[in-house]
């Protein structure tokens, strides 16, 4: 027999000892109702005759069944002719029951023997219809033995009649005989169709299970599959040499996608996910895990130094120009590595000291090549943090102090800026940048921009309350605030409360937020905010690699040149140049410029001769209590109208 038929066979085999060992109840039970029916119907011996026989062969069948229902065991062609010829052996005493009551002179007794037969004919053809083999070889014995019946039926004295009659039946059963097979057909189609629908849905699943790990854009893994198979590399290496982790960052491809339009930030996006895939080596797995970030896990790095040596070549690779529509773009690169180990032994803390190290590779601008260890890396922020956070904008621990800004010729305050402070209960009074970074890592930028806005406008309330003027206060914005539609809302419910306060409020806007995808829904918010009577401030301005072109797209009320050009007044004469120009930009647009980080009589000076009107920093005051920004307005004769109230309070 050649080799695929007998595959074949053997397959047909392991389905048809299934089915057997699994019907092995059944039929002893209908055998030993047959048993009985001939007994009464007078034939004693012969019933248990073919009785002894189905059960001597259930017998030699079931251990043969049992092992070729064993699908991990493949079977042996020996064993495959067991199977084979003891299921077909078997069927015969059960056709012998029919048989034998055939020759029974009583018409039940033969209408039984009939049914019978014909009930064994559809058992085979629904059991092995499936099986060509297994059901072709038991069905044609058992039409087979019907005619045979018939036959001893016809020459039986008792069912005397015309030949004609019996012919009639014999035709009858030839048309039962062929409807047969032709629903065995009908069947098999049927199967086909059901099986072709069952691969196009199995297909149709896997594409959409592919769809559901794999990023759209570039079809590498997406962080959920990304995160699974870091789960599944680190147990298959753990006593091994362990798994290393690549975090990667692209530098500069905010402006690139902001600038050039989603299309030129796609095309970056899909090259560097070429380039990176070119890089993996057999068995690594590439990943984008972030807007502009991506992720390379390997099992093949042993040492530290092979992880530098790789992440260089990495470097080399992506920084490389891309071509788009007659352009070169041009990124940088910041990676950060973990390797498995004691100070990673566990997914989230590989995934985590990753991305720890890539951050810390973006600050340095020297290094861009990270490694995560946990003994330099501070510790990351916990649950305990962020309940510990906010319970203390609950309890009012973490409050806006004022740094004044002031008119550069007269000295007068003329505004603050709110910048937040925490009155620890045991550390005393920490500045932003010791809960800040915490704040947005535990992602509570919202809740803490919404809390500053309420104690912000709570004080505005008592300054213009008690009869002050406080100027403008400002308070810096977060893209949380204004890149999303509950950000927006929450902010408004709070400066809503306070409709008359509106003219004394500004929020300053760092142009860096602009750079996301989402920078639409910001002009859209900064638009609304600006609508309702709240000015806007850009805050930073000439650090950025599109201010003018954000001048042009969007109105601003007022400009901040950044302390960088401050610092170098007097040093670089390029500040002093720039510094100067951006006066007539200022005065041009109609608009307000401040100057920030005045921290010398220098600065001030050359800064008045510019034609700067008001500057801000250490030399007219640090940020302050409220109470102080209180008593400095008071002093400088801020005070709109003499009440009870404001002298009670200046007094204390």
């Amino acid at each position: 027999m050649e080799l695929p038929k007998l595959e074949h066979l053997r397959h047909q085999t392991q389905i048809a000892g299934h089915i057997s060992g699994r019907d092995v109840p059944k039929r002893a039970g209908s055998a030993l109702l047959m048993v009985a029916v001939c007994q009464i119907a007078g034939f004693e011996w012969e019933g248990l005759v073919l009785g002894c026989s189905v059960m001597a062969l259930e017998v030699l069948a079931y251990p043969l069944n049992k092992r070729a229902s064993n699908f991990e065991r493949p079977l042996t062609k020996r064993m495959v002719i067991a199977v084979f010829l003891v299921n077909w052996t078997a069927m015969f005493p059960f056709l012998g029951f029919g048989v034998t009551l055939a020759h029974s002179d009583i018409l039940p007794f033969v209408l039984a023997g009939f049914v019978w037969a014909f009930g064994i004919s559809i058992h085979i053809s629904n059991t092995f219809g499936l099986l060509p083999i297994y059901n072709w070889s038991q069905i044609i014995p058992a039409f087979t033995t019907k005619f045979v019946m018939l036959w001893h039926a016809s020459q039986n004295p008792a069912f005397t009649t015309a030949p004609l009659f019996w012919l009639l039946t014999s035709v009858v059963v030839v048309v039962y005989f062929a409807n047969t097979f032709d629903t065995m057909n009908l069947q098999k189609d049927t199967h086909k169709a059901l099986e072709q629908a069952r691969n196009v849905a199995n297909a149709r699943l896997a594409d959409l299970e592919r769809l559901s790990r794999c990023d759209g854009l570039t079809g590498l893994l997406n962080r959920r599959a990304f995160d699974e198979v870091v789960q599944s590399m680190m147990n298959q290496h753990g006593n091994r040499n362990g798994v290393t982790v690549f975090s990667i960052d692209l530098d500069g491809f905010k402006p690139i996608n902001d600038s050039y339009g989603h299309v030129a930030g796609d095309s970056v996006l899909g090259a560097v996910a070429d380039r990176l895939t070119m890089l993996a080596q057999r068995g690594d797995h590439v990943a984008r895990t972030g807007g502009d970030e991506f992720s390379l896990l390997t099992g093949a790095i042993t040492t530290e130094t092979k992880a530098r040596e790789f992440a260089q070549n990495m470097i080399a690779a992506l920084t490389q120009e891309i071509p788009f529509e007659q352009k070169q773009l041009r990124i940088g690169v910041s990676i950060g590595i973990a390797r498995q180990g004691p100070g990673a032994q566990t997914p989230p803390e590989l995934l985590s000291g990753a991305d720890q190290a890539m951050y810390r590779a973006k600050q340095d601008d020297d290094n861009k090549i990270k490694v995560y260890d946990k003994a330099a890396f501070p510790v990351r922020a916990t649950l305990e943090d962020r309940q510990m956070l906010l319970d203390a904008m609950l309890e009012a621990q973490i409050i806006p102090y004022y740094q004044p800004k002031v008119n550069i010729n007269t000295g007068e305050t003329v505004g603050f800026e709110a910048l937040s402070r925490w009155k620890h209960p045991t550390r005393g009074l920490l500045p932003p940048s010791q809960f800040l970074p915490m704040m947005n890592e535990l992602g509570l930028q919202g809740a803490f921009m919404t809390h500053t806005a309420a104690k912000v406008m709570e004080d505005l309330a008592l300054f213009v309350e008690d009869g002050l003027d406080p100027g403008q206060i400002s308070i810096n914005m977060s893209e949380v605030a204004l890149a999303t539609l509950v950000g927006r809302k929450e902010l408004f419910a709070v400066i809503d409360k306070y409709p008359d306060l509106r003219p004394f409020l500004t929020f300053e806007i760092t142009e860096d937020i602009f750079i996301a995808r989402s920078s639409e829904i910001i002009r859209r918010s900064i638009e609304m905010f600006r609508e309702s009577g709240v000015r806007i401030s850009l805050d930073d301005f000439g650090t950025g690699y599109a201010s003018l072109q954000h001048l042009k797209e969007l109105a601003f009320d007022e400009l901040k040149l950044d302390t960088g050009f401050v610092r170098d007044l007097g040093v670089d004469p390029a500040s002093e140049v720039l510094t100067a120009s951006l006066v007539t930009i200022a005065c041009g647009l109609g608009v307000e410029l401040i100057a920030e980080g005045v921290e010398t009589q220098t600065q001030r000076d050359m800064l008045a001769n510019m034609g700067y009107k008001y500057v801000q920093g250490y030399l007219y005051g640090g940020a302050m209590a409220f109470d102080d920004a209180y008593l400095r307005l008071f002093k400088e004769g801020r005070a709109l109208q003499s009440n009870a109230r404001r002298q009670q309070r200046v007094a204390v």
